[in-house]
C-alpha cells in the first residue's frame, strides 16, 4: 500500500502545532486520466487535472484554525476542486529539511509522503490547496491519479458544497509527538487531530534520532565506516564496521534503544530502533521509521549498528 501525507507546512494551519507529525493518507485506489493529448473534447469526463477548471475559492482567516479556504461557488458531489501541489523532493532531502527545521526551532510543519521515494513539500511552493483545513467530517477528499506517467494528487468533493462553505478534508495524519486538540467543530469530531495509529506510536525523540542517523549516513566519513574502512576522526582512529561485524552480529538485550541499519532487497537501507528482545524466540523487536514493528532474528539479517 502506498501512502500520501497532505502537505500543510503553513504556520497558520489548524493542525500545525506539533513537534513531529507525519501525515499519512491511505488511498483506496490509484486512478488514471486521459493523456494531455486527449482529443475527446469538452465531452471527456476523464481529463487530466491541467485541463480541468479549478473551482473558485478564497483565502480567509478563521477564529481557531488560522487560515482556511471557503468555496466561492457551488460545487457538486464528485467534482474536481483543485490539484494538491508542492515541491517534489526525495526522502533524503525530506529528512534533511525536517532536521534543519527542528534545529531552527520550527515546529509547525507537515511532511507529505506519496510513496517511499516521493515527498511533497509545500513550504516554498504551492497553491491554495495547502490552506484547506482538517475536519473529522470533511466535504472533500484527496485522490491519487496517474497523469502522463506521473503521480498527481487531486482534491474532489465528497458531497454537494454550497458557496461560502469551508473546504475541508481529513488529514488522517499519524502523529509521533503529543496529541493535539481538534477544533473542526464537526458533530462527529474525534477531539484529537489525526487517527488512532494501528502501529505503535514512536516518540519525538526516537523519530528525530532516526532522522539524524539517516541524514548522517550520507556523510563521507560514515559511509567509509559502514563500508569497513578505517578513518581518522577527532585525532583518533575510528575502526570500520568490518572489524566489528562479528560483535554486531551477536546483538543481545544490551542493544535495546540502539539504532540499526538493515540492508533490504534492491540494496535499500531501512533504519529502525531495537525495542526489545524475546528470550524465547531469540528475536528482536525492531520499530522502523514508518512505525512498523517486526520481530527479526538478527543472526539472519544483514545489518549494522549505527553510531555517530
Amino acid at each position: 500500500m502506498e501512502y500520501s501525507v497532505p502537505v500543510a507546512h503553513h504556520l497558520d494551519l489548524l493542525a500545525c502545532v506539533v513537534e513531529i507529525a507525519i501525515v499519512v493518507y491511505s488511498y483506496r485506489m490509484l486512478l488514471s486520466s486521459c493523456s494531455s493529448g486527449c482529443k475527446c473534447g469538452s465531452s471527456c469526463l476523464n481529463k487530466p487535472f491541467q485541463h480541468r477548471p479549478v473551482k473558485k475559492m478564497k483565502l480567509v482567516k478563521t477564529e481557531k484554525c488560522g487560515s482556511g479556504i471557503v468555496a466561492d461557488e457551488d460545487i457538486k458531489h464528485g467534482e474536481f476542486v483543485i490539484e494538491y501541489v508542492g515541491e517534489v523532493i526525495d526522502d533524503k532531502t525530506c529528512e534533511e529539511r525536517l532536521w534543519n527545521m527542528k534545529h531552527r526551532g520550527e515546529t509547525n510543519f507537515y511532511l507529505c509522503e506519496i510513496n517511499r521515494d516521493m515527498v511533497i513539500d509545500a513550504t516554498y511552493k504551492g497553491n491554495k490547496s495547502r490552506y484547506i483545513n482538517h475536519s473529522c467530517c470533511p466535504n472533500t477528499e484527496m485522490q491519487k491519479w496517474i497523469i502522463d506517467g506521473e503521480t498527481r494528487i487531486g482534491i474532489f468533493a465528497t458531497r454537494d458544497i454550497k458557496k461560502g462553505e469551508h473546504l475541508t478534508y481529513d488529514y488522517q495524519f499519524v502523529q509521533f509527538g503529543a496529541d493535539q486538540d481538534c477544533h473542526c467543530g464537526a458533530a462527529g469530531c474525534r477531539r484529537k487531530l489525526g487517527v488512532r495509529p494501528t502501529k505503535p506510536k514512536m516518540s519525538s525523540d526516537a523519530a528525530l534520532k532516526l532522522v539524524a542517523y539517516q541524514v548522517a549516513v550520507s556523510s563521507p566519513k560514515l559511509k567509509a565506516i559502514l563500508s569497513g574502512e578505517d578513518v581518522y576522526q577527532n585525532g583518533g582512529l575510528h575502526v570500520g564496521s568490518s572489524h566489528v561485524s562479528e560483535q554486531q552480529r551477536t546483538c543481545s538485550r544490551n542493544c535495546i534503544g540502539e539504532v540499526i541499519m538493515i540492508t533490504r532487497p534492491m540494496n535499500k537501507r531501512s533504519f529502525g530502533i531495537i525495542k526489545r528482545f524475546d528470550k524465547f524466540s531469540r528475536k528482536h523487536s525492531i520499530m522502523f521509521e514508518d512505525g512498523a514493528v517486526e520481530f527479526l532474528d538478527m543472526t539472519k539479517e544483514d545489518w549494522e549498528l549505527v553510531t555517530l
